[in-house]
């Protein structure tokens, strides 16, 4: 998937700035999709000159100038065209895995604390994306969000990066715990 396949989804949104692009990425997409702030303006300008996003000037007083982006039909064309493609399947590159899987002859003090860290980050991440389903929710139950919701995409993106993280947390508390174990039998 392309960079610009996300920047269309996130468009659906509505209009916005590449800052507010790049915030958003991070409490949306973030739990499926990583860019840089860099890499995001780089694309917008590509997406722009190639005619699927247009831009529009707005004056600020204080503050710089910002350009505030919208979908256009070329572009909402492209996200129809994307979405009827089939998706390659995922595949996990994680660096903790490979020193997971090199623990026996590695620092396993360093691995017991890569993996405490990415459960704490995993904990935070499911904090905020429960606070984001809260809010979605806005008090309602889930069944009659999903049928008054004039979009559901963002939700059920959302519920699969809380499974994610959950998963997460779970696998790490279940290495944590062999790692512990296995550090006591050998000492």
């Amino acid at each position: 998937m392309a960079l610009r396949n996300a920047v269309l989804a996130a468009l659906l949104e509505g209009e916005a700035s590449g800052y507010d692009l790049a915030k958003g990425f991070d409490a949306s997409v973030a739990n499926f999709w990583m860019a840089t702030p860099q890499q995001l303006y780089r694309e917008l300008d590509r997406m722009e000159s190639d005619g699927l996003i247009e831009a529009r000037v707005v004056q600020q007083e204080r503050r710089p100038n910002k350009r505030l982006f919208s979908l256009t039909d070329a572009g909402y064309a492209a996200l129809r065209s994307f979405t009827a493609e089939p998706p390659r399947p995922s595949a996990i590159r994680d660096e903790l895995l490979i020193k997971v899987q090199a623990v026996d002859a590695g620092d396993a003090d360093a691995v017991r604390a890569s993996i405490a860290e990415r459960l704490e980050w995993a904990r935070a991440k499911l904090a905020r994306y429960d606070r984001l389903r809260a809010r979605l929710l806005d008090g309602r139950a889930e069944d009659d969000f999903l049928a008054s919701a004039e979009r559901v995409g963002p939700y059920l993106t959302l519920m699969r990066g809380r499974a994610f993280e959950q998963e997460n947390i779970r696998w790490a508390e279940q290495a944590l715990a062999v790692l512990e174990r296995r550090a006591h039998h050998f000492t």
